[in-house]
């Protein structure tokens, strides 16, 4: 038997509704990145600089900067549930699963920190 102690949402519905929408935006900000960058081959710093101090840019990459978070972390739990399990580890199976999800949460906290004070300069 699986627990949800350690999944993102509060049910398996909540979790497949939030990374299905996660998705969306990391698609649409990946999506207008390369659609950018194709646009201008030429890019320089100066135009980069310019679109990345326009305000909405800046909300749209804070947006999928916090979106990476649980749209991870859900995948990652997924993961570690169907494969690190009982089974195949023994009792070694939940702390495995909680180290692992306890480091990505403690990387993902500094990036979206680090994320921040390189987007607004806090």
């Amino acid at each position: 038997m699986v627990t949800a102690a350690t999944s993102f949402g509060r049910s398996g519905l909540s979790d497949w509704l939030i990374q299905r929408f996660t998705a969306i935006i990391l698609g649409a900000y990946t999506l207008f990145i390369v659609g950018y960058l194709l646009m201008n081959p030429d890019l320089t710093y100066a135009q980069w600089s310019e679109l990345f101090s326009q305000p909405w840019m800046r909300i749209f990459s804070l947006i999928a900067l916090v979106s990476i978070v649980p749209h991870g972390w859900i995948g990652l739990w997924v993961v570690l549930t169907d494969y690190v399990t009982a089974r195949l580890m023994g009792s070694a199976a939940l702390p495995i699963r909680i180290i692992v999800l306890t480091i990505y949460a403690v990387v993902n906290a500094v990036f979206v920190v680090w994320g921040v004070e390189i987007l607004w300069g806090l």
